[in-house]
């Protein structure tokens, strides 16, 4: 299978299986010296592991991460980072099932198209807990834009009908609220909403919102590897987006030029922007403002209700899936796509080191 790596500078290779030994991500490409432990990496997994609320699903798994490589006395040696956690709570039996028909919503049968053969375990690689490879990979990433002094934050801005207030905005509450909301109230408003769900035997959706602050202008390359093509690319690489957008995004297909266009000014003696339509990206390349991203995420696809489906004999037969599943995606989802937003900024980070003849010379110069 290809096509489990990510990154040209700073890569990330994720294994394993929703119901195999364990899942894991090997990086390489992180520079030696930085300070890292395993409680780093674990705070970040501990936002996507499963069973903390009534909108998760009950799978009870601890999500324990153990470092094997990389690391020595409390810091990175420059060499590849392997990170393993341990799978402790299958139960494949419950999918067992499945393995005759393909459920709607699911990657079942581009999985038999493409390969003639599929692990129906939990959806194996397709499942999302092929995600915590990248929120440990992301950890690491997260780690290092910190020392930059670049802060990626990550939110949900919407469940349903039911979306947030900027006014009401309060970091804290992103992992304090089961949601994954910054605003309190509009929180509750969307757990009201998904009890209704879920008494319907049905799921839901959402969007969310990652704000990218402190990265300087001049990061992504011009043509292929635009800042954010890149960023696109890391945040549709994850199962349950189905849309993605930067700055105003959709919107702005309905606007004007005049409307569209962020004027420049100066403030403080530097260049900056009036308004930031564009999202902190102009050709590809960031341009000094926060980024802003969202990725739009569809409803859980595992639900009790009775669905109609083609069994492999390609017969239409009518089921009801079985297993633990979250009612939505949205809330466990937050931290993978901070995550993915961060290894693709650092990897361009990297790359951008050679664009100028001054960074070469900052690094390599002898002269005084």
């Amino acid at each position: 299978m290809a096509g489990s790596t990510f990154g040209r500078h700073f890569t990330i290779q994720t294994f394993g299986e929703s119901h195999g030994k364990a899942i894991g991500v090997i990086i390489d490409g992180c520079p030696a010296g930085l300070p890292l432990c395993e409680e780093d990496i674990q705070k970040q997994l501990d936002r996507r592991k499963p069973g903390q609320s009534k909108f998760a699903t009950p799978r009870k798994e601890a999500d324990q991460v153990e470092i094997l490589s990389g690391i020595f006395e409390g810091k990175t040696t420059g060499t590849p980072i392997s990170l393993l956690v341990p799978n402790t709570s299958q139960r494949s039996h419950d999918y067992s099932e499945i393995s005759t028909y393909y459920r709607p919503g699911h990657a079942d049968f581009t999985f038999d198209e493409k390969y003639g053969f599929r692990d129906y375990r939990g959806g194996g690689r397709s499942s999302g807990r092929e995600t915590i490879g990248r929120v440990a990979a992301g950890a690491i990433a997260i780690k290092i834009l910190q020392q930059l002094g670049i802060d990626v934050t990550a939110y949900t801005k919407s469940i349903g009908p039911v979306s947030i207030d900027m006014n009401h905005f309060d970091k804290e509450a992103i992992i304090q609220t089961p949601t994954g909301m910054p605003d309190r109230k509009a929180s509750l408003e969307a757990e009201a909403y998904l009890e209704a769900c879920m008494k319907e035997t049905d799921s839901a959706g959402g969007v969310i919102e990652c704000v990218i602050t402190g990265c300087p202008a001049g990061i992504g390359e011009p043509v292929f590897d635009k800042l954010d093509a890149s960023l696109g690319k890391a945040i549709l690489s994850i199962g349950a987006v189905k849309a993605f957008e930067i700055g105003d995004g959709f919107s702005t297909a309905r606007a004007k030029g005049s409307e569209n266009n962020d004027a420049f000014i100066m403030k403080d003696g530097h260049i900056t922007k009036a308004t930031n339509h564009a999202g902190g990206i102009l050709g590809g390349i960031s341009d000094g403002s926060p980024i802003t991203l969202r990725a739009y995420i569809k409803p859980t696809p595992s639900i009790y209700k009775t669905q109609q489906t083609v069994n492999k004999d390609g017969q239409e037969i009518s089921v009801n899936i079985k297993g633990r599943h979250d009612p939505i995606i949205v809330p466990r989802a937050v931290v993978v796509v901070e995550s993915m937003a961060a290894v693709a900024l650092l990897d361009l980070l990297l790359e951008n080191m050679k664009s100028k003849m001054d960074y070469l010379e900052r690094i390599y110069s002898r002269r005084q």
